[in-house]
């Protein structure tokens, strides 16, 4: 068997929105690596200040190397018939095929993560990343957060893993037992094979590779697995299970996160067999305008996808009491708010509890300023928090960011991250599309566990 061992340089944290600045790829015969391939990659991107800090990768160093769609027939060659071996496999797959699918490859083999068999075949290790397991076992680093080197020390205990297997854990990971009768017709064993018992989202695809069904779980394989149990033989579930050629995934460090990203793939992909969380829209949302005379108008209208807005609910009530809170602390007019309608003038003014905006008593100018402030204290009542919970391994944390009362996104970031600088999370983190079934979920369970949350 042969093994391609890689390690790579990325812009960022997450495979659909960054570029790989450094790629090294070492085949390893199970004795000793026979072939080795290495370069620096123009990623087609910034490369962030403190990933230039962290790899010494900086923008003049890539911008006359090639692009990854040149190099592209060359690792497809390397790795689609090895087992892809790296540490924290699932980061370096993710780039490498995502940047081999834009290029025209579609890369399908077995995967071998040195951290998950490190714990398995070399119990007993403080810590499992690579630079401190290396230093417990001996093997020198040269060039530390650079791809070559981290390729060589990978490859080092990828051989002291194959001599230490005893047991053939390593076997064993490649070529796990599963119930195969159970298994939907067209769906290869493989496939169930290769699921992770970490949580994450799953995606069942049909022969042209379409989804067909997004879900979330707890430990991907045993809820991929679920789907396949039970005797009902209903034409919807056989078509369903006949549709099935492939199930691809994304492990999440949470469950949590592993709930966001089914929602928000869902409302993208939209796949035929997902039902409930299609039918959830936005319904309202407060909104500011200027009219005609120079007066911010404030008021609850429906969801508008291509228009900024101040807040958004769920019923046109809470939009109300909210909107009716801002009027009451700041003077604002329930007229020009919308609140009263078919009346010429509102009734505060008429019971002269009014300045008058609204029939031109008072001056837009004089009325915005109100109007201003009660926006920037809508804004302070919004909360601005970090949740901050286990990552897909120890060497990172999970992190959601919550801003002003709309969730902004989420991603891995170090444990020596600065949580209290908000412009720093936002370059890590993947931004999401932000709604209140998302948002509910996030404060639900920040009040199951406040000790995960962080105000900013």
């Amino acid at each position: 068997m042969l093994y391609a061992v890689v390690d790579i340089e990325t812009t960022g944290g997450f495979a659909s929105g960054n570029g790989i600045t450094e790629i090294s790829i070492l085949i390893h015969d199970g004795v000793s690596v026979i072939d080795m391939f290495e370069t620096l990659i123009n990623p087609a991107q910034e490369i962030p200040e403190y990933i230039q800090a962290l790899t010494g990768i900086n923008n003049e160093m890539v911008i006359d190397a090639p692009l990854f769609s040149d190099i592209a027939p060359k690792v497809y060659e390397l790795l689609h018939d090895k087992t892809f071996v790296a540490h924290n496999v699932n980061f370096d797959f993710s780039f490498v095929k995502h940047q081999l699918s834009l290029a025209g490859y579609q890369l399908q083999c077995n995967k071998l993560c040195t951290v998950r068999l490190s714990r398995k075949i070399l119990p007993g290790h403080r810590s499992y990343s690579l630079g401190k397991l290396c230093n417990a076992l001996g093997i020198e680093i040269n060039n530390r957060h650079r791809a070559g080197g981290d390729a060589a020390a990978t490859a080092i205990l990828l051989g002291m893993l194959l001599q230490a297997d005893a047991e053939g854990i390593i076997n064993q990971s490649l070529r796990k037992a599963s119930k195969e009768q159970a298994l939907p017709p067209n769906l290869p064993k493989s496939e169930i094979e290769k699921l992770p018992l970490s949580p994450g989202v799953y995606y069942f695809k049909d022969q042209k590779g379409k989804v067909i069904y997004i879900g979330k779980a707890k430990s991907l394989k045993k809820r991929v697995c679920s789907h396949f149990t039970g005797n009902s033989t209903s034409k919807q579930r056989q078509d369903f299970l006949k549709d099935i050629y492939s199930v691809d995934f994304e492990v999440c460090g949470t469950e949590l996160m592993a709930f966001i990203l089914e929602a928000t793939e869902i409302k993208k992909l939209w796949p035929t067999n997902n039902r409930a969380l299609k039918r959830f829209e936005q319904k309202y949302s407060l909104y500011a305008f200027e009219d005609q005379k120079g007066y911010i108008r404030l008021g609850i209208d429906k969801f508008k996808k291509n228009t900024p807005a101040l807040y958004s609910f769920n019923t046109i009530l809470e939009g109300h009491n909210l909107l009716k809170a801002l009027i009451k602390e700041h003077l604002l007019c329930e007229k020009l708010c919308f609140i009263q309608k078919n009346r010429q003038a509102c009734t505060a003014y008429e019971e002269g509890n009014c300045t008058g905006a609204c029939v031109g008593k008072e001056s837009a100018a004089a009325y915005n300023v109100r109007v201003k402030y009660a926006i920037e204290d809508l804004k302070k009542m919004l909360p601005s928090f970090a949740v901050i919970d286990k990552g897909r391994t120890e060497d990172e944390q999970s992190c959601l960011l919550v801003e002003e009362g709309k969730f902004y996104g989420m991603g891995y970031i170090s444990h020596h991250a600065d949580i209290n600088a908000p412009e720093e999370l936002k370059s890590v983190l993947q931004p999401y599309p932000s709604n209140d079934y998302i948002l509910h979920m996030i404060l639900s369970h920040t009040e199951q566990f406040p000790q995960k949350k962080i105000a900013i």
